[in-house]
């Protein structure tokens, strides 16, 4: 039955997470005493996302070094660049401008292992990248942050990144050494169970933060529509550019379809937790906005990614 239910929720993502965050709205003030379970929340919500991925990933960094290194650095590098320069074109707001970069700062989504094995990219591949980025979180979200905020704005960096550690690292860590005591039954056993509560968790962590941007929300204007537009447009470009990349640098079409999604998907709730705790609401738009295009860019890409290879590697069918 869970199983089922899990089918029936990732179907409904693109559904859920929009309307988890009307939910939120709605119930402003429910919402604001529950942010103490965003934390606990996020951190099972990695755990149980982790139970599938193994140490064995991670000898794909020995065969494809160029594809984690090109794509860790277009995570972590080109798009918080794109970002930045996107957010300073268009808005005249330093704290929009930190809500951009963070909401492309954070790490690869654990969720971009499921489109990665739908459109049959190379699954060993995205479980190395989502690993080492994971690893590598709790250092460079808090240098891009701080890089991007300067000297107008004290942040706590310790603060985040001990809150990185705790709320992916940890848990990852721990369910990868599970899945590799147990020879992978764990996650058979707990790891497919848990999969409906894992998005039930990620539907409670948009409601329960979504309370923070209620009052600019139920005052919708043309700013902060223009602010929903942006962050669209960005997420695709970041999709296009991982397509592009993946065309003229490797000529497989599992690592293309790999890069398109270990590129284009973001760990957006971390980014939420982040900026509800040491940022002013304003810093969450840009960050919350991008779950409302996540699943349903993902599920379109997918489409274009198949097109793709029919064209350029019909062979691979």
């Amino acid at each position: 039955m869970l199983t089922a239910i899990n089918k029936h929720l990732q179907k409904l993502m693109p559904i859920l997470t929009p309307l988890s965050l009307v939910i939120g709205v709605l119930l402003e003030d429910i919402g604001g005493h529950l942010l103490f379970l965003v934390p606990w929340l996020f951190a099972f919500m990695t755990f149980a996302g982790s139970l599938s991925m193994n140490f064995q990933g991670l000898r794909s960094f020995m065969k494809y070094p160029k594809v984690i290194l090109i794509t860790i650095a277009f995570l972590h590098i080109l798009m918080p660049i794109w970002a930045y320069f996107i957010a300073e074109t268009f808005f005249n707001d330093h704290y929009l401008t930190i809500g951009f970069v963070l909401s492309v700062a954070v790490p690869t989504g654990i969720t971009s292992f499921i489109w990665v094995s739908i459109c049959r990219g190379h699954l060993a591949l995205c479980l190395s990248i989502i690993l080492i980025d994971t690893i590598l979180s709790p250092v460079v979200i808090p240098l891009l942050v701080h890089f991007v905020v300067g000297q107008s704005i004290e942040i706590e960096t310790m603060s985040i990144m001990l809150d990185l550690l705790w709320m992916i690292v940890i848990p990852s860590i721990v369910a990868v050494l599970l899945n590799e005591w147990t020879k992978g039954k764990i996650n058979t056993t707990v790891g497919k169970p848990l999969a409906p509560f894992q998005k039930i968790s990620l539907f409670l962590i948009v409601m329960i933060n979504s309370s923070a941007i209620a009052p600019f929300l139920k005052n919708i204007t043309w700013g902060i529509f223009g602010i929903i537009v942006v962050v669209m447009l960005l997420a695709i470009s970041g999709y296009v550019m991982c397509l592009w990349l993946g065309h003229f640098l490797f000529k497989n079409p599992e690592v293309i379809t790999t890069v398109v999604f270990t590129g284009g998907m973001r760990n957006i709730a971390v980014g939420v937790v982040i900026a509800s705790t040491y940022f002013p609401p304003k810093v969450m738009m840009p960050v919350v906005f991008g779950m409302l295009f996540q699943q349903i860019l993902a599920s379109q890409f997918s489409r274009i990614t198949e097109k793709y290879k029919v064209k350029y590697y019909p062979n691979s069918y």
